[in-house]
């Protein structure tokens, strides 16, 4: 059916506008269908090949107002009665309608079952009861036994059911291993060895016979070939592998005798331990003792009198041992500063020049009585880690600091500031060591963290030193290895020994060219870092220890 057209919709041009269009579901809706059943179905079949149908009114208009109107009054005047009934006994309400009806119903019972007005009244009643702001609370005390944070029975000292645990039996109070060892001279007596000893008092009396003081006789250097050779046919064996200290070595010394091998190593717990290959077994030969009680960081036999082993701890403390009397001398003593390292400053090994970690500077006579300094002067360094004498000019020393190598000259040298004669700023990170070559002192080497070892020439002590080589070397120890020390063959004056983190393990020697000598390894007997070094005066004897304690020879 067409609706009668509107008069307002046409133009003065007589052109329809476009009618209004209505969606298909506005009209397919369940009401409409049940209230006009003939005109619906009408309607929807001859929308069946429309895609926007118009507005169709239908002819009963009247008896469709007459029934809403109907049906209005209805729900006025009656509100309690059912919907589902007929509207005017001729009308039934469409399925969707009832299920509409019946939903409304089941939600109405469901909100009534959580009773929300009771709880709603109920707040009400609370917040008209809250206190105004004027009145203080009062603080709820807490109670005693109240746990405020959450805490394991372990800690809370009780079991699982909640029975307090009994205190443990109470320890022994152990000794502080930075408390400084009472001052004055200590007996020879070996803390690994029992009873009256008397092996140990033979050894003594063969170390003194050994100990004598000899001319010293300058060799000239080997060709490199006849060198090389010599540290080819130096060989390690089960044998000539001991663990001499219980802690990580720090320090070592080799004896000069030519008819014995005596080597000695200091700990990081202040222990020094002497070993005698020349003893069978192995352990009888081993000694130690306990003469300080931080890092021992030096240890030297006089170059006068080879019976007496110097060593020098971080703990201030410098001490003489004395093979001839079996005792442990006191040579210096300072509570005050922290030690690091010593050098004899007089050929005869009467004066020793000492440095401090806050870079100070001792001047030390061992034939005054007392163990103070005689002079003490103040570095421009921030700290000195090695100081090394020269062997020909002896007024002149090298110091290691931090980042900086400085020489200095003791002739003019001021109690507050002393001012080096040479300063060396061309390493980038933390230095371990500087030592001058050991005949002439015309070279110095350097170890530095940053992976470099380096040579000077020294020749010609200037306001500046030439570098000589950089050699690329690893360097990197970390913190449970003793750091690396290069130091100089005393027989090869060119050449240099350091330890190796590579693999398979080795020591290796270098020329000061850079160029690699010979690297001494051994898949089976040298498995470990050898990070302190140190070869014999006049004899194809090298000592290499490692961190745990342990002394390797090898022996041409």
């Amino acid at each position: 059916m067409m609706s009668p057209q509107n008069p307002s919709e046409s133009n003065s041009n007589g052109e329809e506008k476009p009618k209004i269009k209505r969606k298909h579901r506005e009209l397919e809706t369940p009401e409409k269908e049940a209230i006009f059943p003939k005109e619906y179905s009408l309607q929807k079949s001859a929308l069946g090949s429309q895609t926007e149908p118009s507005v169709v009114i239908p002819e009963n208009t009247k008896d469709v107002l007459s029934l809403s109107n109907e049906m209005q009054s209805n729900q006025d005047g009656d509100g309690d009665e059912n919907e589902t009934a007929d509207l005017d006994d001729s009308v039934e309400l469409s399925a969707y309608e009832k299920k509409r009806l019946k939903n409304i119903s089941e939600n109405a019972e469901f909100f009534a079952s959580l009773h929300l007005v009771e709880t709603a009244a109920r707040l009400r009643k609370m917040i008209a009861k809250r206190p105004s702001r004027g009145i203080k609370r009062k603080k709820l005390k807490k109670a005693e036994d109240e746990i405020v944070c959450r805490r394991s029975m372990r800690l809370l000292k009780v079991d699982p059911s909640g029975v307090p645990l009994p205190d443990p039996s109470p320890q022994p109070e152990s000794v502080d291993q930075y408390t400084r060892l009472p001052p004055g001279p200590l007996e020879m007596i070996p803390e690994n060895q029992t009873g009256e000893n008397e092996m140990f008092k033979g050894v003594l009396q063969m170390w003194m016979k050994i100990s004598q003081p000899r001319n010293k006789s300058t060799k000239k250097l080997s060709s490199m070939k006849r060198y090389q050779a010599s540290l080819t046919g130096m060989v390690i064996s089960e044998d000539t592998i001991c663990k001499v200290i219980r802690s990580r070595i720090s320090s070592m010394a080799i004896h000069p005798s030519e008819t014995r091998t005596l080597v000695a190593a200091g700990d990081k717990l202040g222990q020094v331990g002497l070993w005698d290959l020349t003893q069978e077994p192995r352990e009888d030969g081993i000694f130690t003792f306990t003469l300080h009680s931080q890092v021992v960081s030096c240890l030297n036999f006089s170059p006068a009198n080879p019976a007496h082993l110097l060593s020098l701890s971080h703990d201030g403390t410098l001490r003489c041992g004395d093979f001839t009397r079996a005792v442990f001398e006191e040579v210096y003593r300072n509570e005050e500063r922290d030690s690091s390292y010593f050098d004899f400053l007089a050929e005869d090994a009467s004066t020793l020049i000492v440095g401090h970690w806050d870079a100070g500077v001792a001047i030390v006579d061992r034939r005054t009585p007392g163990t103070s300094h005689e002079q003490f002067f103040n570095s421009d360094m921030s700290v000195i880690r090695t100081l090394q004498v020269h062997p020909v000019n002896r007024h002149y020393f090298i110091a290691a600091g931090a980042r900086d190598v400085h020489i200095y000259d003791l002739r003019h040298l001021r109690s507050k500031r002393m001012k080096p004669l040479i300063s060396v700023t061309e390493h980038m990170k933390s230095l371990a060591s500087a030592y001058f070559s050991p005949v002439t002192g015309n070279r110095v080497v350097t170890t530095c963290a940053d992976d470099n070892l380096r040579v000077f020439d020294t020749s010609s002590v200037s306001s500046k030193i030439p570098l000589l080589t950089r050699v690329r070397h690893n360097n990197s120890t970390g913190r449970w290895l003793t750091r690396f020390r290069a130091v100089w063959d005393p027989k090869q004056e060119d050449c240099f020994i350091v330890g190796s983190m590579a693999r398979p393990r080795s020591i290796d020697v270098f020329h000061e060219s850079g160029e690699l000598v010979h690297s001494f390894r051994d898949g089976e007997c040298l498995a470990s870092v050898c990070s302190i070094n140190v070869m014999h005066p006049t004899q194809n004897i090298l000592a290499g220890g490692n961190s745990s304690g342990r002394i390797h020879i090898f022996k041409g």
